[in-house]
């Protein structure tokens, strides 16, 4: 049986989900803009689906291997905060490198380690309520994790059209056809 965990309050609870928008933000970026930045680097649209196998075959693969890794590691952060912070610098990295991408390959594997890191940072995260939390506040956790989620989603989604709203010229592309900051 395992000892009593403390009531955490509402403000407590989504102080400790915080992080699971980041996530679903990066998700987001990359569903909202890989076939476009794909497109830019001249793939042909009917190679789209095969360039998106990334992230099915990423989740399939790392979402197990690091939900058991982060069930079994011991440190001096605890289980989980190790593959919070190295997924989160991982996607930081992936997400500010895309837009440089200079072939089509490249973004490819971009989006590869991209997955790959957001998976890494999600699994614990999901486990991370069951960790914190007495079994009657898990609704309350989770649904705070899927209130991050459509809010992230959406805020990604709008992500392009807000850059364009504050000064970002839609037309101003690098050297491989992306659009880019002035």
């Amino acid at each position: 049986m395992s000892a009593l965990k403390p009531h955490l309050s509402l403000s407590q609870i989504i102080n400790m989900n915080v992080g699971f928008f980041g996530i679903q933000f990066s998700f987001g970026l990359q569903q909202a803009n890989m076939s476009p930045i794909y497109q830019y680097l001249g793939a042909d649209e009917s190679k789209l689906p095969l360039l998106w196998l990334a992230g099915p075959v990423t989740g399939l693969l790392v979402q197990p291997i690091v939900g058991a890794m982060s069930d079994r590691t011991q440190s001096r952060w605890g289980r989980r905060t190790p593959y919070f912070l190295i997924g989160a610098i991982l996607c930081s990295l992936g997400l500010l490198a895309m837009p440089y991408s200079p072939t089509l390959w490249f973004a490819a594997g971009l989006l590869w380690i991209l997955d790959a890191a957001n998976n890494v940072t999600m699994e614990p995260y999901r486990a991370y309520v069951s960790d914190r939390l007495n079994q009657d506040q898990h609704a309350r956790g989770f649904l705070t994790q899927s209130a991050f989620t459509g809010l992230a989603q959406t805020l990604a989604y709008l992500t392009p059209s807000l850059l364009v709203w504050m000064g970002m010229n839609k037309d101003a592309v690098g050297d491989n056809h992306i659009p880019k900051p002035r």
